[in-house]
Formats: C-alpha cells, structure tokens, sequence
C-alpha cells in the first residue's frame, strides 16, 4: 500500500509532499519517518528503494520534502522554487517534521500503523532536525541517525556573515544541478533567535531514548567524527561505523537500478535489526 505525493498544507504555507508505504495485513505496524538532508527531496537517488525496503520489513514508512526545499508539484526532483529554498530554516524543518509526526500519530489506525511505535531517522542535515524531534516530542520512541550532522553552526563557518547581512543573499553551488541556489539572511537571524532550541548537543545529551548512529568512515560531505561526538554526548547510543561508506551509503542521483548499494544494504540491515531489538 502506498500514498504517494500526499500533500500537508499549514494555513496555506508551502505544502509538505508525503510518501507513505506498508505492506498491508491486519497487524500494527511500527512506523518511521524518515527526514533528507540539505539539497535533498523525498525522492533523491535510491530513497524509493530504501522505503520498499522498510516496507517489506514490516514497517510504515513515511518520506517527505521539507516544505521549502525547492522541489515543487510539477518538478518533484528538481530545484524548481529557488526562491523557497532560499526562505527556508532549521526552525521551518522541525514544523515540518512535528506536521508529519501529528498526521501519521492522527491516522495511525488507517495507516495499519502503531502509534506508540514510531521511530524517526535522520540523514546529514535532517539528521540533527531528527535528534532535535526525537528529544522534544515524546510521541518519538526511539531515533536513528545516517551521517549526521552534530551542529547546526558548522553551516555558517564559511560564509563572510557581514557581507551576507549587507547583500541580503548568499549563493551556494549545487555541483550536481550546477545551479546557484540563495540562501537568505533570514536563515542566519532565524538560527540565533532560536539558537537554544537549535542546540544538537543539549538535545543529545538529554535523550532517553534508544538511539542508533550511523556514519560512513569515507564520508567526505560530514566528518566521521560528527558521529564520534553525538556519541560522546550521548554514550547510551549505539555506534557504528560502516567501512569505506560514503555520505549517502552508496546513493546518487539519479539512481538508475533496482538493486540497493551495499553499503545500503548495511545501513538497513543495521537500523531495522536496532529497531527490532528495541
């Protein structure tokens, strides 16, 4: 069963598209939702493949676009809204991410999904908005991080802050689309209005909850030792690192066979076994 390109709207805001899949039965399934990463989408590289996956492992499986990342309707895997990417902001993700989590916890039952069984993942970027959830709602039982990222400040370390505050914009390069894809001031000045409720590392430090890191030893986007210091803040987490892996565990888009990576397969391998024994 699937729902595909569902759309949550908030007030009329920029819609939040939602892929939802599960092998139906009459038993309640553990859901996910699973979170992308900056200058991802819902449907990036091998992510589809990576749903069947869970799905076929007894989970519902939730994937959605962060409402300003640039995609839109028409062009779901294209930066079409260069403008929207530009607007949006870590405060933005998390109410995305609680937008999602309220739908699937609502509809839970017509989902065959449990409610009192959700798990969320994160990959990069998305992966400390995950972190950031998994502690501040408590409807999240446990948490999974794929190549995280362990501050939200490393983001602004190479950007001239003064000459983005006077032009208004700063580009930043996609090698992959080679576009220039802006980013607004109002990105900085919404991290320090909310630098607290931004803070990777209080909220690993204060998580209770079964929690699994995993990180490439090759990644070359996030350091592997990102994955070191979640650890060390939160040293009942779980942490492997996954030989020779890179920053998307193999993935690239466009992805144009059926078969998963195998450093892929590892990271699935190694989060449903997790989640299984918790």
């Amino acid at each position: 069963m699937q729902k595909r390109n569902f759309i949550l709207n908030e007030n009329n805001k920029k819609p939040i598209f939602v892929d939802i899949r599960f092998v139906s039965s009459t038993k309640s399934k553990p859901m996910v939702i699973f979170c992308h990463g900056f200058k991802g989408f819902k449907d990036w590289g091998h992510f589809n493949l990576i749903a069947d996956y869970f799905a076929n492992a007894g989970f519902v499986f939730v994937k959605f676009s962060f409402s300003h990342n640039g995609t839109t309707a028409a062009h779901l895997c294209d930066f079409d809204d260069l403008k929207a990417f530009g607007h949006n902001n870590f405060s933005i993700e998390l109410n995305d991410a609680k937008l999602v989590l309220d739908y699937i916890y609502n509809n839970a039952n017509q989902l065959e999904g449990d409610k009192n069984n959700i798990t969320i993942i994160g990959h990069s970027r998305g992966g400390g908005i995950a972190i950031l959830m998994a502690n501040l709602d408590s409807r999240i039982q446990k948490l999974i991080t794929w190549a995280s990222v362990c501050d939200f400040n490393y983001f602004f370390s190479n950007i001239d802050l003064n000459k983005w505050k006077s032009n208004g914009i700063v580009n930043i390069y996609n090698a992959r689309t080679k576009q220039e894809m802006p980013l607004y001031y109002q990105f900085y000045e919404d991290y320090l209005r909310n630098k607290e409720l931004l803070n990777i590392q209080n909220a690993a430090e204060n998580l209770s909850k079964p929690w699994l890191i995993l990180h490439g030893s090759n990644d070359q986007a996030v350091s592997v030792d990102a994955a070191l210091q979640l650890h060390e803040w939160n040293l009942n987490s779980t942490l492997e690192i996954i030989n020779d892996a890179d920053h998307t565990f193999g993935g690239k888009h466009p992805y144009d066979t059926t078969l998963l990576p195998e450093h892929t397969e590892h990271l699935l391998k190694t989060s449903i076994l997790f989640l299984d024994n918790n």
